[in-house]
């Protein structure tokens, strides 16, 4: 990330209050289009829509993909329907449904309308179709495709005829006279064999490939299972029907992991740090509201508990012990989960192994913790405490052992009911163990109580 200090921005709003046009598009020539789309967050936007009309189109286009969600959303909303689509005209069609899919229907007729290529426009709105969380609604449709039956020469005049509207040539896919992918064409193979008789002898065939509706969860993995740059996707009869990039995959793994890490810490949508002050009260209220229900509920369980503190009480000394340890247990184990659902490491149907599994750790865990305490108590408190002492080691383990199952069991289950399992190593795991646990303790406490006296 390119960082511009306080004098180099004052230059270029000066720049931008003379009018000065020249000096602009100068001062703009020098950056990648990354960088300047880094430079309109630190403009306001009329002085980032000034520079923005001084690029040349295929630069517009450019750093409008580089665009922070938000700051495009805000800069597209000054520009009418036909120049949206001469900007589109310049994107590959994968970027450009990325686009059309942050505006709303009627906006996207409007701006397909004006789109001059009748073949790229038809393109966009069959990938429209597809879900934007799958291989279809990522993949886009620029590559070069080549018929197994054709000779090398023939092979080469169709490759240069193709790559004259492609940026980037990842790889060559063969398909057969139903368009059905049969493998791709190493570049390499184009210059060892210049006189083939036909492609289908010396392809690489049964390439890695996912289906237009797989999630992109998935396809990552392949991604990263099989060292790839680029994937062709097939539809459920195997016909090729476009690609995806590995930066097109890196981008929407960043994007889930962010989504997944503000989940986890309790925010109920995505929100920046320059978003306005509502956005961000909206955003984090709902769960603070849910802990504050959870600490009333702990309230009402203490309250239950009036005479047991008298009867002892430094049973009130270990509730933060009981509270705390039964929350980091749980967000420990439901992160594993979410982590190894994540990277493809743990198979949801292997459920009950992991249960088990944890189950183990849970009895290890706790037991030790449990000793340990037991054993400070006993020092500490002395024989006065015999309550105290054993109600907390007691509490401890159970709630450890609870803890354990539940922090596992319900990102599972979330993964089966098709939820996002981030939202199990967030406020909901900690806030239900603490209530768990409050209602552990009070209860061993209680009886142990009734018992001993």
């Amino acid at each position: 990330m390119k960082e511009f200090s306080p004098e180099y921005l004052s230059h270029v709003r000066k720049i931008i209050n003379d009018h000065a046009e020249s000096a602009a598009r100068d001062e703009l020539a020098d950056l990648h289009p990354a960088d300047i789309a880094e430079l309109y967050q630190d403009l306001d936007l009329d002085e980032a829509e000034y520079l923005y009309k001084l690029l040349d189109e295929d630069t517009q286009a450019e750093v409008l993909m580089e665009l922070d969600e938000d700051d495009r959303r805000k800069l597209l909303s000054r520009m009418d329907a036909e120049d949206i689509a001469n900007q589109i005209d310049h994107l590959d069609t994968d970027d450009a449904v990325d686009i059309l899919q942050e505006l709303d229907e009627e906006d996207r007729e409007k701006i397909l309308s004006h789109i001059d290529d009748v073949e790229q426009a038809g393109d966009i709105i069959d990938l429209l179709k597809y879900d934007e969380d799958t291989a279809g609604g990522l993949m886009g449709t620029e590559m070069i495709v080549v018929n197994e039956n054709w000779s090398m020469p023939e092979c080469i005049k169709q490759m240069r005829m193709q790559a004259e509207e492609l940026d980037e040539i990842y790889y060559v896919y063969v398909v057969d006279n139903d368009e059905r992918l049969r493998g791709i064409l190493p570049l390499k193979t184009l210059i060892t064999h210049p006189s083939v008789s036909k492609i289908k002898h010396v392809m690489e065939e049964n390439p890695a490939s996912v289906k237009a509706d797989t999630p992109i969860d998935e396809v990552a993995l392949d991604f990263e299972k099989y060292d790839l740059v680029a994937m062709p996707v097939i539809d459920s009869i195997g016909r090729l029907v476009g690609r995806i990039t590995v930066d097109d995959v890196m981008d929407r793994v960043r994007d889930s992991s962010e989504r997944d890490y503000q989940l986890a810490s309790g925010l109920s949508s995505d929100v920046e740090s320059d978003d306005t002050l509502f956005t961000q009260t909206k955003a984090r209220l709902p769960w603070l509201l849910i802990g504050m229900v959870g600490g009333l509920c702990n309230s009402v369980i203490l309250g239950q508990f009036e005479n047991g503190f008298v009867a002892d009480p430094a049973l009130a000394l270990f509730i933060p012990l009981i509270g705390g340890t039964g929350g980091n247990v749980g967000t420990q184990s439901s992160a594993i989960v979410v982590q190894g659902l994540a990277n493809g490491s743990l198979d949801i149907r292997k459920s009950a192994r992991q249960l088990l599994k944890e189950l183990g750790v849970g009895l290890i865990n706790g037991g030790i913790i449990a000793l340990l305490v037991f054993v400070y108590n006993l020092l500490k408190l002395g024989n006065g405490h015999q309550v105290t002492t054993i109600a907390v080691s007691l509490s401890l383990f159970c709630v450890v052992m609870f803890a354990s199952v539940f922090g596992t069991f319900v990102p599972l289950t979330l993964e089966k009911l098709k939820i996002d399992p981030a939202l199990a190593t967030g406020p909901f795991i900690s806030i239900t163990n603490d209530i768990i646990g409050m209602v552990i303790y009070m209860s061993i406490s209680s009886w142990l109580i009734l018992a001993l006296h």
